[in-house]
């Protein structure tokens, strides 16, 4: 937890109430974004991503599996998200466990929508490759490296680029095996489809101070809300996921108008973190 004076507290609510906060930002405005493509060399992809004194890497890992008897025309995706103990003190103790498990929760309900699959960011459809036997099932892990507020955020980020640099073998099936067998599969080693992310949307979290509310809140905000929206949008403006945090209860109008506050920042958002992956890939063939 983050220790303020009341001082510091007044002047942290007073900055946001007048749309001017600490650093200078006004309250809809994001901390400069860094994207770094290719981190794990074991990995099919990865990202680091930085903003501000935030800082996350994600990873994913694609492994052949077997379509569940409910979604056989699909893959499957995991997402599990990890504290490093070095990341804020009381990550040394439970504390770290705990909000893993709710971040992880989290970016599944953003990023892979209900229990139909409706909604989905991830197109779990293209991870098929024998309807009912064989599909790919994509491992996403993220690792808090060191915090200072907005993690669902920057893990979102972090996983859309991880996404980007994400190379899926090429596989070719055998002839058709009996229906009650698994069909033989080759994995090529040389040839690798980049995974698509159009639909891959980005995270808003909307973090409600006094009658206000900012994005990408630092540690020393957060510590003052009342409550956190967060928004799952895609390219094409459609909402993909919500979760929201904090006790403090929301009135309708206000959630809607979060949402669409949201879309409105979701597209500068996505510019700036398209343009900034980008740019890490060139970098990453370069070198």
């Amino acid at each position: 937890m983050v220790g303020l004076s009341i001082g510091e507290k007044h002047f942290i609510q007073g900055g946001i109430a007048q749309d001017l906060r600490t650093d200078g930002r006004n309250r809809l405005t994001y901390r400069p974004i860094i994207v770094e493509s290719g981190v794990i060399a074991q990995a099919n992809g990865s990202a680091r991503v930085k903003m501000g004194r935030t800082e996350v890497i994600a990873s994913v890992k694609a492994e052949l599996g077997k379509p569940s008897s409910s979604a056989p025309d699909r893959g499957k995706v995991f997402i599990f998200i990890d504290c490093s103990p070095t990341a804020a003190p009381e990550f040394e103790r439970r504390g770290g466990e705990e909000l893993s498990t709710e971040l992880s929760a989290a970016l599944r309900q953003c990023l892979l929508g209900g229990k139909s699959g409706a909604g989905a960011g991830i197109n779990l459809s293209s991870l098929s490759i024998v309807d009912g036997k064989v599909c790919w099932d994509l491992y996403i892990d993220g690792l808090v490296i060191s915090m200072d507020g907005n993690i669902l955020d920057a893990l979102g980020a972090a996983i859309k680029a991880a996404l980007s640099n994400t190379g899926i073998p090429k596989v070719n099936v055998a002839s058709a095996a009996p229906s009650d067998e698994q069909p033989e599969v080759d994995v090529s080693d040389e040839e690798f489809l980049l995974f698509d992310t159009t639909a891959v949307p980005v995270i808003v979290t909307l973090t409600k101070v006094g009658r206000h509310y900012i994005v990408d809140a630092t540690s020393e905000e957060e510590s003052q809300m009342s409550s956190a929206v967060s928004i799952s949008i895609n390219r094409q403006g459609l909402i993909c996921g919500l979760t929201k945090r904090g006790g403090a209860g929301l009135d309708p109008s206000v959630i809607f108008d979060m949402i669409s506050v949201a879309k409105h920042v979701s597209e500068q958002l996505m510019n700036k973190l398209d343009s900034e992956i980008a740019a890490a890939e060139a970098m990453e063939e370069e070198s």
